[in-house]
């Protein structure tokens, strides 16, 4: 492989029938774009309980597959997985995006093609905007980014949208505190970019339904409530903590 430029970090928990789909459809588009030879793809196994590891193990022995690596993480959690796979990360540009096609691989390139455009790619965090979504899902979202906006002091808008792509000295910046491990990090990330005073660069991402397997948060209606009040508290944990 030559220099790489991007890692793409994609947490993996019981997504083994969409393993296949992620690796086939992020080797389209990193040859469509000429860049299979630098970018590297860190699927992280966060201790799944269905077939994902041995899925892993076979997918990966395919010669097409050589820009893609996996790592095991068995602390359980959304935000301890994409840690792993930082950690693990060695291009210039880093990344971290679903492991069940909802946000399409090629939008991480879009990602990253901004980047390079951008005054100062060092001092920039390249977010996704979804849209697609469920009424109930957008109305949750408005609710949450006023909150955290509230709170915070600074706007605060779709916190859990992917992509999100930086240069890698901003992992300076997030591995100095303990960041959570659930779905938190999402928040916790954004908000050090905030504080941060990093220039944030949206666009639009189409987020669709996921293909196979359940999401491991979203549930129903007592799922997403547990997800609220569990951010809630973190948020003001981070408010009190983090000044």
């Amino acid at each position: 492989m030559g220099k790489i430029l991007l890692s793409i970090v994609v947490p993996c928990y019981n997504e083994g029938r969409n393993i296949p789909l992620v690796l086939e459809r992020f080797y389209e588009t990193l040859k469509d774009e000429g860049l299979l030879s630098n970018v590297e793809l860190i699927l992280v196994d966060n201790n799944s309980k269905d077939d994902s590891a041995e899925v892993l193990k076979n997918e990966l022995k395919k010669f097409k597959y050589g820009f893609a690596k996996t790592v095991f993480q068995e602390i359980s959690g959304y935000g301890s997985a994409i840690k792993k796979g930082l950690s693990d990360s060695i291009g210039e540009f880093v990344c971290w995006t679903h492991g069940d096609i909802q946000t399409p691989p090629k939008d991480t390139i879009k990602a990253y093609k901004l980047m390079l455009k951008q005054d100062n790619p060092k001092k920039t965090f390249v977010k996704g905007t979804r849209y697609g979504r469920p009424v109930l899902d957008k109305v949750l979202t408005m609710g949450m980014s006023f909150v955290e906006t509230i709170l915070f002091r600074k706007t605060f808008w779709d916190i859990n949208s992917q992509p999100n792509l930086f240069h890698r000295d901003f992992l300076k910046i997030l591995f100095v505190d303990n960041a959570p491990n659930d779905f938190s990090f999402d928040l916790y990330a954004y908000y050090l970019v905030k504080k941060n005073n990093y220039f944030v660069k949206r666009f639009d991402v189409h987020f669709g339904k996921r293909l196979f397997g359940e999401s491991s948060w979203n549930t129903g209606l007592l799922a997403r409530y547990g997800f609220i009040k569990r951010t809630l508290k973190f948020s003001f944990e981070l408010k009190k903590g983090l000044k």
